[in-house]
């Protein structure tokens, strides 16, 4: 497993802690290091850059996503289908070094491990969609809250 899919990973289980706890990245990040690691990666650059544009821009994420999800509505997708689409949207917007194509595939193995039976097809239709429209950017904001 190559160190970008490592990284993807931590993201997804960082921003799944942030889902659900509601805390900042800055607090996640602090409880995370205070746990007992010793077999676990720790954030990278590519984590933390990742994570920071997702959640600086997860309001205009969240609206994107919900325009390409037909007949079902964000908040009703399981916590871990929503990070992955989150993270990967993200990816997609903000990385331009790192083909859609490799972006796209590397969430769907993550939904092999992370999601249910149905979630890597789900995160490809998705995902699929979101590379195909190439009008989406983001406007980046300076900091992220902590």
């Amino acid at each position: 497993m190559g160190q970008r899919r490592v990284a993807r990973e931590l993201g997804l289980q960082l921003l799944y802690a942030i889902d659900i706890t509601a805390l900042s990245l800055q607090e996640t990040l602090e409880n995370f290091a205070c746990l007992e690691l010793k077999k676990k990666p720790q954030p990278g650059d590519f984590t933390i850059q990742l994570l920071e544009k997702t959640l600086l821009n997860l309001a205009y994420i969240d609206s994107l996503l919900q325009k390409v999800i037909t007949n079902w509505r964000l908040d009703r997708l399981s916590s871990i289908d929503k990070n992955i689409l989150r993270l990967a949207t993200s990816e997609l917007l903000h990385f331009d070094d790192i083909p859609p194509k490799v972006t796209i595939n590397e969430y769907i193995e993550i939904a092999k491990v992370y999601g249910d039976i149905d979630s890597p097809s789900f995160i490809n239709g998705i995902l699929d969609k979101i590379a195909r429209n190439s009008t989406h950017k983001l406007v980046q904001k300076d900091s992220i809250p902590h």
